[in-house]
């Protein structure tokens, strides 16, 4: 039985541990950073003296094997690419580690599948990283829209979109690349999260880069409620990135819904006149990432994913449809 802190090894030392994860487990009291690791000899430890000058027991290799082979490793981050998420979950797996890995999950449901298979069967925890999720905006929505404040939910609207560099390896579908992949793998969720379902029917329409990855993707969503969803990602348009909600009484609506600035606000209309004005709930200040490895602490001491965590294999399943789709679209 693990005491004290849950210590973390982290296996990449790219743009989203440096904002996302390592704020994150420094502002929880139950986590704490004890292994970095970096395929570039000496980012690791160039990394570990930035942010923690002094602290000898925080390890940086130059191997994520070190990482895994830690024994006071408790729980890994994979934010690596794609490819990458199935092999490593494995091994952290079967060293007894939990697994905190970034989405998507995997190239395949198949992979998804085997990764929560083979964490259920060395009794460690396997949760994809949206951290959105675990933000007190989110949840308060999910709230108000349980408690009937707007009605009843009728349709879900999701974008996201921003222009990427044509080089960027996220034009690469071997390595897990594609609008879908990447961000219309947040709208999904969403959806999923609001309609509180998996759908029961996937729409798909999508432009291609000459390399194959999705560039933008529409994908429509029908939920056994009658719920349905609008999604829609894009790597060649300007940024968006907002949820509507709707009801047959109102609105609810998350600006920036997927990256929400320090004070994120909440815009609620209850009505359905041209005239009802949206009401805007403001939140304390909170970084999503500390309120995901906060509820990822607490899901390891339950021995059991709490909600609002997820395996990410449900997610896998609605994106794998809607890119098979979006491939083989005839009029």
């Amino acid at each position: 039985m693990t005491t004290g802190p849950i210590g973390f090894g982290i296996l990449g030392c790219g743009r989203i541990t440096r904002r996302g994860l390592i704020p994150g487990i420094k502002g929880c009291p139950g986590a704490k950073l004890v292994a970095l690791a970096s395929l570039r000899r000496g980012v690791a430890a160039e990394l570990a003296a930035e942010i923690a000058p002094g602290d000898k027991s925080l390890r940086a290799y130059d191997g994520y094997d070190e990482v895994i082979d830690d024994p006071n490793v408790q729980a890994v981050y994979i934010p690596t690419t794609g490819e990458e998420h199935h092999p490593w979950t494995l091994k952290a797996a079967r060293a007894g580690k939990h697994v905190l890995c970034e989405k998507s999950l995997a190239l395949s449901v198949r992979e998804a599948e085997e990764m929560e298979r083979v964490c259920r069967e060395h009794h460690v925890l396997l949760q994809e990283a949206f951290m959105w999720r675990h933000h007190p905006r989110s949840k308060k929505a999910r709230k108000l829209l349980r408690q009937g404040d707007i009605g009843e939910l009728r349709l879900i609207c999701a974008h996201f979109s921003f222009d990427i560099n044509r080089s960027d390896w996220r034009l690469e579908p071997a390595r897990g690349g594609g609008a879908v992949w990447d961000i219309g793998c947040y709208g999904v969720n969403a959806s999923r999260y609001f309609a509180g379902q998996e759908p029961c029917a996937v729409y798909s329409r999508a432009r291609f880069w000459e390399s194959g990855a999705d560039m933008t993707m529409q994908i429509a969503l029908e939920f056994p409620s009658g719920v349905l969803a609008n999604v829609d990602c894009s790597f060649e348009a300007p940024f968006r990135c907002e949820v509507e909600l709707v009801g047959t009484k109102g609105t609810i609506t998350l600006p920036d819904c997927f990256l929400p600035p320090a004070r994120a606000e909440l815009k609620v209309r209850k009505g359905t006149e041209p005239t009802d004005l949206a009401q805007t709930i403001q939140f304390a200040e909170a970084n999503q990432y500390v309120e995901q490895v906060r509820d990822f602490v607490a899901s390891i001491a339950a021995g059991q994913l709490l909600d609002p965590a997820e395996s990410g294999v449900a997610n896998m399943r609605v994106l794998e449809t809607a890119l098979q789709q979006a491939k083989t679209a005839k009029w």
